[in-house]
């Protein structure tokens, strides 16, 4: 591992120098070289992870897709999101217009009482080994993505925002970050405090998102694949994970104006087999929201936008009680 360390550290500094740096003192923003510098981290794992997408996933998709691609259109919309994200633009948002807000709730948290409770300090010798320490943190806060994406199908204002992620009816590798920006911000928040609070160390938090965005881009593949009988129950596959996306089963699974749903879980499905929400039934449905396709008392279908802007505007007045 340290090789690998060694190796991505030398990368960022070397695209650092030769292409961030000059921008940055370009511009007249000499002072923030530091963050620039760690945002080139950032920029760097984006990088590879479209490289992964084009190189592994693509292919894959077109080996054993799901389904026909019948929607270029919807797929080109879901690639923008995906070049915001993965390379940074939306953390740099983040950056400039949160960090306060960050900077205060740790404050707030902390001064109430909560501070970092460092988990690789739980048992020398054991917990704190690199590899051993990295695993931890990994199953903590995939426990807590778990739950956010339990409240994002279980209040309706959230369900509101994170609808637009479920609209989108042919999946694909780049579907992943189809997201409402404003659902993001609230997930990101809740998954910073909880990695300052439990003492996750920059490098591995990186590592540890990383890994967890490429999962989940080889999760919403258009890709017939399943782990198999023991697989499946060890880590979350395309096949589980686009149950979750079906009409009908992953979110509203107990009825059209209930928020049930199935297969919640983002890199294991321990925790939905533990509450008893899994589902492993090997089919392969029809993604999107059920009233999508089944016309309202007035014989509408919602609209849940085509273009980047009116997916986020549509968005908002849902959450407001307008759309």
């Amino acid at each position: 591992m340290d090789w690998l360390t060694d190796f991505f550290a030398n990368l960022q500094q070397w695209l650092f120098e030769t292409a961030v740096q000059p921008v940055v003192y370009a511009v007249g923003l000499g002072g923030w070289v530091e963050d620039a510098f760690d945002a080139t981290g950032w920029l760097l794992v984006g990088l590879i992870q479209i490289a992964v997408l084009i190189a592994v996933i693509g292919p894959l998709q077109r080996w054993r897709p799901a389904e026909p691609v019948a929607d270029r259109r919807a797929i080109r919309i879901d690639v923008i999101y995906t070049l915001i994200h993965r390379l940074g633009l939306f953390r740099l948002a983040m950056f400039f217009a949160l960090e306060p807000l960050f900077d205060d709730a740790l404050g707030a948290v902390r001064a109430a009482g909560w501070g970092t409770v460092h988990l690789d300090q739980l048992w020398p010798g054991v917990t704190d080994v690199p590899w051993v320490t990295l695993v931890i943190y990994l199953l903590v806060l995939d426990l807590v993505e778990y739950l956010i994406h339990r409240g994002q199908h279980r209040f309706e204002w959230w369900w509101a925002l994170h609808s637009l992620h479920h609209s989108q009816r042919q999946m694909t590798m780049w579907s992943d970050n189809r997201n409402h920006l404003l659902d993001d911000v609230i997930h990101d928040t809740i998954i910073v405090i909880v990695a300052q609070l439990i003492g996750v160390a920059p490098g591995q938090f990186i590592a540890i998102v990383a890994f967890t965005q490429l999962s989940e881009s080889l999760q919403h593949a258009n890709l017939r694949l399943s782990f198999g009988a023991i697989g499946e129950r060890l880590w979350v596959s395309p096949r589980f994970h686009r149950l979750h996306h079906s009409i009908g089963i992953g979110h509203e699974s107990r009825g059209p104006k209930t928020l049930g749903g199935h297969n919640f879980g983002v890199l294991l499905p321990w925790w939905d087999m533990l509450c008893r929400t899994a589902n492993f039934e090997d089919r392969y449905d029809p993604t999107g929201i059920r009233d999508q396709v089944e016309p309202d008392d007035r014989g509408r279908v919602k609209d849940y936008g085509r273009g980047f802007w009116s997916q986020q505007w549509l968005g908002l007045r849902r959450l407001v009680g307008r759309g």
